[in-house]
């Protein structure tokens, strides 16, 4: 049953798994979590590695590597609990499967460890992470623009994103939010997204660190009338942030996107029906008035 269910899951992300092969990022990082298995493994290459085997066989595993894989199959089993996306799932692969790789290959031999070292702060500084660039309906603030939005229609709730581009959670989660805005957008209900990482009055003014260590990015505010209702995560007294998780259905549950978005198409209707009856009105005092004025006349030339 789980190997099914693994099948189906991978077959269903087949297509985004093939565009991931485009993308120099996920090639590079792929290549890079495989290398020890490679190297180990290669035939030509393996014969002159060293070995702490009894059968003296450099090509295949010592217990110490086995050890070390299978903490690292751990760590990621575990990490991958918390994960939404698939993106998540395999950066969590791609981070815990490097470090991995340093280690091993520094006690192979620590010319290899400064090597694969070095070609991994060349990935970093080189080759980022995609940004997404999918649908959705989000309108981007900037400090100058914010609090102009979020004021200027009392009868519009806002859901705001602030996020920072370094951060590879703020990455991850761009998918499910944007998925969210297409799904529940309306004009009484609307979707933002700030970038604090760029514009650090807007961090301080609205109070969310990014600092690495507060973990508060990405971080989700309710706003009704310019005044903040609902965050997530939420922070503790040592500015720390509250062990959350940004699933869309933890989200719709929270902010009750569900009520929130009836609430707002019964308001948009209400304006509607107003904005008719307003065209509607002068309309029928018009047909009113003009028997009216016809008639005048008509009196006025039999008196005569």
């Amino acid at each position: 049953m789980v190997l099914i269910t693994g099948l189906c899951t991978f077959l269903y992300h087949l297509p985004q798994i093939y565009k991931w092969l485009l993308k120099p990022y996920y090639v590079s990082s792929l290549l890079m979590t495989v290398a020890f298995l490679a190297v180990r493994k290669a035939p030509g290459v393996c014969e002159h590695l060293a070995t702490q085997r009894e059968d003296g066989n450099s090509c295949d595993f010592d217990w110490r590597e086995t050890e070390i894989l299978m903490f690292l199959c751990a760590i990621v089993m575990m990490k991958n609990r918390r994960a939404i996306t698939l993106e998540q799932h395999m950066g969590n692969v791609f981070l815990f499967s490097k470090v991995a790789n340093v280690i091993l290959f520094f006690r192979l031999d620590i010319r290899l460890g400064i090597l694969y070292l070095a070609l991994c702060v060349a990935l970093v500084m080189t080759c980022k992470p995609p940004l997404y660039m999918g649908p959705e309906y989000i309108k981007y603030f900037s400090d100058k623009t914010i609090d102009e939005e979020l004021q200027k229609d009392s009868r519009t709730t806002w859901i705001v994103e602030f996020y920072a581009n370094w951060a590879s959670d703020c990455q991850s989660f761009a998918p499910v939010f944007a998925d969210l805005s297409i799904k529940y957008n309306c004009p009484g209900l609307r979707f933002g997204k700030v970038d604090i990482g760029r514009y650090g009055e807007v961090s301080s003014r609205y109070k969310v660190s990014t600092s690495p260590l507060a973990k508060q990015l990405p971080t989700l505010v309710l706003f009704q009338e310019g005044r903040e209702l609902i965050r997530r995560p939420m922070v503790d007294k040592k500015g720390r942030a509250v062990s959350w998780t940004f699933s869309e259905d933890n989200i719709i549950r929270e902010f009750n996107l569900n009520e929130l978005f009836q609430k707002s198409k019964k308001l948009n209707k209400s304006r509607d029906t107003k904005e008719e009856q307003s065209d509607v009105q002068p309309e029928e005092v018009g047909d009113k008035l003009r028997p009216e004025t016809v008639n005048v006349p008509a009196e006025s030339k039999k008196d005569q």
